[in-house]
Parts: C-alpha cells; structure tokens; sequence
C-alpha cells in the first residue's frame, strides 16, 4: 500500500509514456487477495452469529440487539490500535485485521446475557419488560465486568511485554482489549435502553392480537 500510494500513484498522476504501465504484481497481489478474503470472513462472520441467535433466541428481532455490540467493539478495537500506535508503529496488517473478526464472537457474550436473562424473567416469571430488564441487568451486570477484566488483563501482556515476535501479535492484542473495553462498558449503556424500546413495542403488538382474537 505504500509503494503503491507513495510511487505509483504519483507517476501515474505526472503521467507515464505512450506503452507504458505499471502493475503491482507477485506478493502485492497475494496480500491484496488476502484482504478480501479476510473482509468477507468478517462479513461471513457476522451473518452466521447472528442466524444461530435467531434460532436460540426464536426471533429475528432480538439478536438485532445484540449485534448492536458489533460496531462498538471495531470502534473500541480501532481505538486501542490508535492508542498503540502513539508509542509503537502498529499497521493495520491481517493478523491486525483477525483481531475484528475475533471480536464478533467475543463482544456479543455480554448482550446475550442481558437479553437472555431478561425473556427468562418475560417468559418464565411472568415479569414486565420493565421489571424484566432492570433484574436483569442487575443480576449480569457483575458476570458481565468479570468476564471482561480476566479477558483484558490475560490479552495486556501481549500488548505491552517486549519480546522476540511481540510485533506480530501486538495489534491484534490492542484491536480485541480496546473493543472488549469499550464494549462492556457501552453495551450495558446501549441494550438495556434498546430492549425496553423493542419489548414495549412487542407488548402492544401483542395485546392489539389478543384484542383482535376476543373480538
């Protein structure tokens, strides 16, 4: 990417002589196919958790909530590289890049237990939404924050202990412990909100049907 935005652009902009090309080939081309492949391995990854929570939860609704999680870890995760790179040199490089996939299956852990325990109290103990997310939330808030930190502190050392190919593994470590930081804190700022939101919506579809078979 540099030799191609540093030199080849910049010829081609000067403009080159009649016949002349230029064409990035042997490892740029691999690392390019690479990319692509890991790009759509994100996407893939995205789309299969989210269809195995639409069968465990039995809505295509509820696991919309969790993947809210997503987008706040790969902003948590380019947060921790940008924090990185004010002391090391980190590129965005396919190990880097792993780290944003390795993040999807983490950072739904925590609203999938917020969303969870709260149909367990709507459908087993018959409790409002209301109730249902305040006990919720209550009751995982301390899981959720334990979780995290054994996960933080177990990824530091691959961040901030040098050593012989520390540089390989270094952003992927910052990508997962900025998104799993960032994460568990807005996660149970943003679902608590968002399901209270959704489940009364639920609610009145629900009691506009009963009102309709009555009738």
């Amino acid at each position: 990417m540099t030799i191609r935005d540093g030199v080849v652009q910049p010829m081609i902009k000067k403009g080159l002589p009649d016949g002349v090309r230029l064409r990035i080939s042997g490892s740029a081309d691999k690392l390019t196919e690479t990319w692509q492949e890991i790009t759509f391995d994100l996407l893939l990854a995205i789309v299969i958790v989210y269809l195995v929570m639409a069968v465990l939860f039995e809505s295509f609704i509820y696991p919309l909530i969790v993947m809210l999680s997503v987008p706040v870890a790969a902003a948590g995760g380019l947060m921790g590289l940008a924090i990185l790179n004010m002391f090391v040199d980190q590129s965005l490089d396919m190990l880097t890049m792993m780290g944003f996939i390795i993040l999807v299956g983490i950072v739904v852990n925590n609203a999938i237990l917020l969303v969870h325990q709260t149909l367990y109290h709507i459908r087993e103990e018959g409790k409002q939404a209301s109730e249902a997310i305040e006990e919720a939330t209550r009751n995982r808030i301390r899981p959720i924050f334990m979780s995290t930190l054994t996960s933080v502190f177990g990824m530091l050392p691959l961040v901030i202990f040098p050593g012989s190919g520390s540089e390989l593994y270094r952003g992927l470590g910052s990508v997962v412990l900025g998104g799993l930081s960032l994460s568990a804190v807005l996660t149970m700022a943003l679902v608590p909100p968002i399901m209270s939101f959704t489940l009364g919506l639920i609610e009145k579809s629900g009691k506009r049907q009963e009102a309709l078979v009555e009738a």
